[in-house]
């Protein structure tokens, strides 16, 4: 049986259990797991931009393939405009099949490569 003071001390070192908070991607609507996350300018920095949303990184890593700082300044600067492009619908739709981890490289758009 262990004393009032020993236990006490063994509460202290374990420390309350913690909550294991969720962050749910805007983009495409599956829990995004902490190795998978990504902190997001819905302005670019470049472009003055301050705030950020997290995303999947497979997500954000879809929106920089696909549009250049202009076009996120100016049109898609916010999850639901992003979402509502028709380039953006067909990834969420694809990647909506995909496990919350799972992560494959993109590489740029061909419109994206001729405008740079």
């Amino acid at each position: 049986m262990l004393g009032k003071i020993r236990k006490k001390m063994i509460a202290a070192e374990i420390g309350p259990i913690k909550q294991v908070e969720t962050v749910v991607c805007p983009i495409c609507e599956r829990v995004i797991p902490k190795p998978q996350m990504d902190a997001h300018h819905l302005i670019p920095k470049s472009k003055g931009g301050k705030s950020t949303e997290y995303l999947h990184r497979i997500c954000h890593r879809q929106i920089h393939a696909l549009f250049n700082e202009t076009e996120l300044a100016r049109k898609l600067n916010t999850a639901e405009s992003l979402k509502e492009h028709p380039d953006m619908q067909r990834f969420i739709a694809w990647v909506k099949t995909k496990p919350d981890s799972f992560y494959q490289r993109t590489s740029k758009s061909d419109r994206i490569k001729k405008s740079d």
